[in-house]
């Protein structure tokens, strides 16, 4: 076999199909759209798979869907995480980890919490699988693109059965199909419609909590806040799409650069089969079996959260809450302290469209007295203000034991690795680095809130 060649000429599921049956180790690397994928595979098996786009927004949903079963996966381990492994622009880890530069940073992340005994082989071994099926499900989506095969060791936590895996995501991709063209990525955004012709009481179907986040968060980062699995969340919302009752918007950047669900899967004679047999079509109105409706693929392949092995009616609940009353009501308060009016304001822009509530502080001595009148869900410091330094501001706070589990993001202009350590020391939750998009905004909100 070629060890590079073009997706014009080979499909993405062929040539993972080739190289499962091949008893040689190899990394299959692929790129399209200024998105780069890496599988792993060491005689026929799958070790690992990632993409360049944000890998630890990835980790770090199914950390927070596996922390429900084993709870010494919590948020600052999960922060400590980011702190050592996540790479910068340059592709350097913030934390050097010598032995294991040539891996995946996420990775090494799962290598270290295995080490230091948050996981057993077990566990890092399902948790592995969860991340592979997510990657190769869009690395199926590649329409044109380019490959290369690479040498690469990985220090191997596990091996999973190539055949289950790809039988696996072709099932999933035959149900995200079904539901186009509405939609059409697991990154787009769900929000509710002000004018609908659906009535209230109907719409009081849905769970109160997933109107609640409705706002900017994705179907994929919905379905982690709810517990459940994203592709059975998106089929509870698509009758509601249709209707008009909910808009999608498109997936924010850098999500945007992914294949998207709807499009037709590459062309030779495997996924032409799957594409024909996943096509809707024009003269039948029968409804497309669910996932659950199909044969059960977790007994060949078992997912690690227990909530995806619910009944799906129990993503449907009854609520008479007055539609009105879900769309406005806040759900969180948010205290943002820096003394820049500018900066207050454009915080409180990205987070208002989003139906949180907003606190500004603009005078730091001030500060202490004003959160603890407001009594917020998480808070916004600055790190270099006058009069008063954001370390020390969130001492003060943390020696209130009101505040001693709030989570507390530092807002700051610096990128030292020093600075972060030190913001840690002093009880800091999280770094936030200007200038930042909205998207990096709501996730750490997504990180410490939800």
């Amino acid at each position: 076999m070629s060890n590079s060649g073009t997706f014009s000429k080979l499909s993405p599921l062929s040539l993972l199909r080739q190289l499962s049956n091949c008893s040689e180790s190899t990394c299959l690397e692929a790129f399209s759209n200024s998105v780069s994928w890496s599988i792993y595979l060491e005689h026929g098996k799958i070790s690992y798979a990632s993409d360049s786009v944000e890998p630890f927004d990835r980790l770090e949903r199914h950390l927070r869907r596996l922390s429900r079963q084993i709870p010494q996966l919590k948020s600052e381990t999960r922060v400590q995480l980011r702190l050592m492994f996540e790479r910068d622009s340059h592709g350097k880890g913030k934390i050097e980890q010598e032995s294991l530069t040539n891996q995946p940073s996420d990775y090494e992340a799962i290598c270290w919490l295995v080490s230091e005994k948050y996981l057993n082989s077990a566990q890092a071994g399902l948790l592995i699988q969860e991340l592979v099926k997510e990657v190769i499900e869009s690395f199926f989506l590649i329409k044109q693109g380019t490959y290369k095969l690479t040498d690469t060791y990985l220090s191997k936590i596990c091996k999973l059965d190539a055949d289950k895996v790809i039988e696996c995501c072709e099932e999933r991709l035959k149900n995200w199909h079904s539901l186009a063209p509405q939609i059409s990525s697991p990154f787009q955004r769900p929000y509710l419609c002000v004018s609908t012709r659906i009535k209230p009481e109907k719409l009081a179907e849905l769970q109160p909590n997933l109107t609640h986040w409705m706002k900017g968060f994705s179907l994929r980062h919905l379905a982690v806040i709810l517990n459940q699995d994203e592709l059975k969340l998106a089929q509870t919302l698509h009758p509601y799409i249709l209707h008009g009752a909910l808009l999608l918007h498109e997936p924010d950047p850098p999500f945007d650069k992914f294949p998207k669900t709807c499009e037709e899967l590459s062309v030779d004679s495997d996924i032409a089969e799957l594409a024909e047999s996943i096509a809707p079509s024009s003269t039948s109105t029968k409804q497309k079996p669910s996932i659950a409706e199909n044969r059960d693929i977790r007994e060949r392949l078992p997912d690690i959260s227990s909530s995806l092995k619910e009944d799906y009616q129990q993503l449907v609940t009854k609520n008479k809450t007055n539609t009105a009353t879900l769309t406005e009501r806040k759900l969180h308060k948010i205290v943002s302290v820096d003394d820049s009016p500018t900066m207050l304001k454009e915080i409180t822009r990205l987070l208002e469209d989003e139906n949180f509530s907003v606190v500004t502080i603009v005078d730091p001595l001030k500060a202490v007295m004003s959160i603890v009148r407001h009594k917020p869900d998480l808070i916004l410091l600055d790190l270099n203000m006058a009069g008063i330094d954001g370390y020390e501001l969130c001492r003060l706070i943390r020696n209130n034991s009101m505040f001693k589990e709030t989570p507390i993001i530092f807002v700051t202009g610096s990128k030292g690795i020093i600075d972060k350590i030190k913001a840690k020391f002093v009880g800091a939750s999280g770094y936030l680095t200007k200038p930042f998009s909205r998207s990096e905004l709501l996730k750490m909100v997504f990180m410490h809130l939800s």
